[in-house]
């Protein structure tokens, strides 16, 4: 079975309610494939949520930047999944690099976050990928392999999981990984999951690229055949990602 095309939009910690409801008209006016062709999905800042939710269109999802490990209480300035779940939030993104390291949080620790937010119902975009000085000591794989590992380690279920692969040292830099780089990781990755979780979860899980995404480069990526689509940063707030949902017809036989 095809893997349908996925295009995240990662607002992170930007824009206001005017910038943010200026965002989401360019989204609702935009001619882009169907649903059946492309799966578009936007994460705005959890201040916005809501308001994002009441005004794109239907075809297009929401998805929260981040969430609690386990149920909610006493846990200052968190969000638990509990909570998107009430607001109709249906994704979340986890594990973003970022957060590994501003924030410290470990592969255990994104492990956890992603099964719990899976047993509550919500689609999760888990994001791995390693720095550039992983990358120049040769261990993109296993530092890569580590991460899903420590997923896969706590997720039976792997049908409402999106993998996205960000090279750190591509993520704002304007650096980005070249169609062939990104697509011998995807490929790795595939073969990672087909070895150790299985073959049709190998098959089915769709592996997205992040890292620098662009109007200019996204066709190119987009070709590769494990790319199964992207989560874009920065483009995501620009007109240009209506070019980034286009690139899904590349997929098109």
């Amino acid at each position: 079975m095809a893997r349908k095309f996925f295009v995240g939009g990662n607002w992170k910690c930007n824009g206001t309610t005017e910038e943010v409801k200026k965002i989401v008209t360019t989204l609702n006016e935009a001619e882009v494939p169907s649903e059946d062709v492309v799966e578009v999905v936007v994460s705005p800042p959890f201040v916005f949520l809501n308001l994002v939710k009441s005004l794109l269109r239907s075809d297009f999802h929401v998805a929260a930047q981040n969430c609690w490990v386990r149920k909610g209480g006493a846990f200052t300035g968190e969000v638990s999944a509990e909570m998107l779940v009430n607001l109709n939030i249906p994704w979340v993104i986890i594990g973003h690099s970022e957060r590994r390291a501003l924030l410290n949080e470990s592969n255990e620790f994104v492990g956890d976050k992603v099964a719990y937010a899976l047993s509550q119902g919500l689609e999760v975009i888990a994001c791995i990928g390693e720095t550039l000085e992983q990358r120049e000591s040769g261990s993109t794989m296993a530092v890569v392999a580590a991460q899903t590992k420590a997923i896969a380690d706590k997720v039976t279920n792997w049908e409402n999981v999106v993998l996205a692969y960000e090279p750190v040292w591509a993520i704002g830099t304007g650096k980005v990984a070249t169609p062939a780089q990104a697509q011998e990781v995807h490929c790795e990755l595939r073969k990672w999951l087909r070895d150790n979780v299985g073959a049709g979860v190998a098959a089915s899980t769709r592996i997205i690229y992040g890292g620098s995404v662009n109007g200019a480069n996204c066709k190119e990526l987009a070709a590769q055949p494990d790319v199964d689509g992207f989560l874009v940063g920065g483009a995501s707030l620009k007109p240009e990602f209506i070019d980034i949902i286009k690139a899904a017809t590349v997929k098109k036989n």
